[in-house]
């Protein structure tokens, strides 16, 4: 017997590669290659779209917020100016809280009477999909249709004030009362979108396993106590995405401003994207402008990272 101590490495000698395994290695590359470039080439379309449509523009107005510019003539560099402008600024100062408070009402409106709503309609009945379209139809229509029908209601001389006086009531200052405008707005808000949080919450509701419910209703559980304790937290990644989508679209509103209430009355429901596109830009101080645009774009980014982390630390928390 030979001893280990015996052997070397002289003596050990490995099977030389076979031309057959060389070819299975370098087949085995190319269709890597191959594989990457043809991915490459599916994304390169979306990236040059996107590239070219936001992040160019990004770039382009961060720039631009920098400078002293009217839209005609050449852009003067001022730095950081129209950003220490903003906090000095009372008309931005005040678009800045009316926006946040139509944001936060509005959304949390929109949420909680679309969930409400969307737990008495997640059965599969005939009843059900009638109501359900009847909540999203709003979401349809222009939201300049909506602010115009509902100022033809809701204004000095619409529906609701002419019926008041011909029953010997004042008419309600619902949009030329500076208090009262800014409530009327919120709430024609809430009503144009909440069924939008109804179509999210229905699908949501849908994916909750059947199982777990009858199981608490056998144990003698509430319909409350299992909405409370099974379906909400089962669909909170639906809470979460529909909030987000929520706070965004609140803080870019503009539209329904413009038709409803324009800006009025005193500048009371002015918001932050009605300052921006009815006033700094129609009065070419467009480099002002555009800082108020970046301001607005990075709360909105911002807005949108705090509700997902706090929404994923309570689903850590819950998961611990």
């Amino acid at each position: 017997m030979v001893g280990l101590a015996g052997l070397s490495t002289d003596s050990v000698r490995l099977p030389a590669p076979s031309p057959e395994s060389d070819r299975h290695a370098t087949g085995s590359r190319r269709r890597r290659f191959r594989d990457a470039a043809m991915s490459a080439g599916m994304l390169a379309p979306a990236v040059v779209v996107y590239t070219v449509m936001t992040i160019v523009p990004v770039i382009v107005a961060v720039y631009l917020s920098l400078t002293d510019w009217n839209g005609f003539s050449s852009a003067t560099f001022i730095g950081l100016e129209n950003y220490a402008r903003l906090f000095d600024d009372p008309d931005t100062t005040r678009a800045a809280l009316v926006t946040l408070v139509v944001a936060f009402f509005g959304a949390v409106g929109m949420l909680g009477l679309g969930l409400v709503y969307a737990l008495q309609l997640k059965e599969r009945r005939w009843s059900n999909s009638f109501f359900r379209t009847l909540a999203y139809y709003p979401h349809v229509i222009s939201a300049l249709i909506l602010g115009f029908l509902w100022s033809a209601i809701l204004g000095t001389n619409g529906a609701i004030n002419n019926t008041l006086r011909d029953l010997g009531i004042g008419p309600v200052g619902f949009l030329f009362d500076e208090n009262l405008a800014v409530i009327t707005l919120v709430g024609v808000i809430v009503w144009a979108g909440f069924g939008f949080n109804v179509v999210l919450f229905v699908a949501g509701l849908q994916t909750v396993p059947r199982e777990l419910i009858e199981a608490a209703q056998i144990d003698g559980a509430s319909q409350r106590q299992i909405n409370r304790r099974i379906v909400i937290p089962m669909i909170s990644p639906v809470v979460t995405v529909a909030m987000v989508l929520n706070l965004v679209g609140l803080i870019k509103v503009y539209d329904i401003v413009v038709s409803l209430t324009d800006g009025g009355p005193a500048g009371s429901t002015e918001t932050i994207a009605y300052l921006i596109l009815s006033r700094s830009f129609a009065g070419t101080d467009v480099g002002f402008a555009t800082a108020q645009a970046v301001g607005l774009m990075v709360v909105s980014a911002a807005l949108s990272v705090v509700v997902t982390a706090l929404r994923n630390r309570q689903d850590r928390a819950a998961s611990a």
